[in-house]
């Protein structure tokens, strides 16, 4: 349980079953590192809406502290690839590493199972299968691509069948103590109040470089950080008569190339390349990826973008994907994931992009 409302729902719609059940709330983060106190922590507030449901629901709850695991696993390889100047997905190594990683670990017995509120799907024919939800416009399945087949087999998905707007619904009608709270969009260890540049130079030396017009080779300005930008982002340069768009990042130059317009062929891809990849079903990668033709399928690269079709094949240790149609914004450090119709195959780390 995280202390939101589509958990709180989860654990009301399985204490109304014949479950035996137990609610774990992962602390993740240790503000202790930053402050050296945990005062007004955001943590402190969600363990206490956990505690508030559980009692309700005469439901025991425990907190189990996973924030050395999250530091390690998580965090500082993200670092290490900001500081490239590269677009991690700390929230999917996360449900990789700890949530369905670390935590796993600590369950033991065969009958023992994990729900959470994550909106997703799961089938078990023709064989265990990650799928999307009802709701499209809550689907996360994305940021669970990379988990492994062994922790998906032992969870469940209980708002598989329905929308954000039943559970809520649910929640107030049930009068659950996190009904009226509100949705958590930040990264867990930014949060939503702190700039997120702001926060990471606490962690990476500022590096000053320059921001160069790619069409004309001239300087427009100067960042201070690879990491302050992302691919497809308003460089927001004052003094231009037009908006101007992150194009490119040379990180051995440590320079950031920009465009004017957001529909810039500069800005779109047609193809990427993806190392570090993960089949769910790891034995049985899908038929056709390393055939000349290989295999026909979708891939999602960002969260909430509709997935696109493309042929993806698989070269030594690397998988090569190639769109039909050329993406927007494809920056290397992100995860692109594959599903064959609604079901998710797998995901890797994009390395690198070529030509619209």
């Amino acid at each position: 349980m995280s202390g939101g409302v589509d958990s709180s729902v989860v654990a009301k719609l399985l204490a109304e079953q014949d479950y035996d059940l137990s609610a774990v709330f992962m602390r993740n983060w240790d503000t202790r590192d930053e402050s050296g106190t945990d005062k007004g922590c955001e943590w402190e507030k969600d363990w206490e809406d956990v505690q508030r449901v559980c009692k309700m629901l005469d439901i025991p709850c425990e907190m189990v502290d996973l924030s050395q695991q999250y530091w390690t696993r998580v965090f500082e390889p993200s670092l290490q690839l900001w500081e490239k100047g590269q677009t991690p997905n700390p929230d999917i190594w996360c449900n990789r590493e700890v949530k369905f990683g670390a935590l796993m670990d600590q369950l033991t017995g065969d009958d023992v199972w994990v729900a959470t509120g994550h909106y997703a799907d799961k089938s078990w024919f023709p064989c265990k299968s990650l799928r999307r939800p009802r709701d499209r416009t809550k689907d996360q399945t994305y940021y669970l691509s990379a988990i492994p087949e062994a922790s998906l087999a032992r969870t469940i998905f209980p708002l598989a069948p329905f929308a954000k707007t039943e559970v809520r619904a649910m929640a107030k009608k049930w009068e659950l103590p996190t009904a009226q709270r509100a949705e958590s969009m930040g990264i867990c260890f930014v949060g939503e109040k702190r700039r997120f540049d702001g926060f990471l130079s606490q962690y990476i030396t500022p590096r000053q470089g320059p921001i160069i017009d790619l069409q004309t080779g001239k300087q427009l300005g100067t960042h201070t950080g690879l990491w302050t930008y992302t691919i497809g982002q308003n460089a927001r340069l004052p003094g231009m008569p037009e908006r101007m768009f992150v194009a490119k990042k040379d990180a051995e130059r440590n320079e950031i190339y920009v465009v004017p317009s957001s529909t810039h062929p500069a800005l779109y891809s047609r193809s990427l390349i993806a190392s570090a990849w993960q089949w769910i079903w790891r034995d049985h990668p899908p038929g056709g990826i390393d055939d000349e033709l290989g295999f026909h399928g979708r891939v999602q690269y960002r969260h909430r973008m509709l997935d696109a079709p493309a042929t993806i094949q698989r070269r030594g240790h690397t998988i090569h994907i190639t769109f039909e149609e050329p993406q927007q914004s494809v920056a290397p450090g992100q995860i692109a994931a594959v599903w064959d119709g609604d079901w998710c195959l797998g995901s890797g780390i994009i390395t690198g992009t070529s030509g619209p």
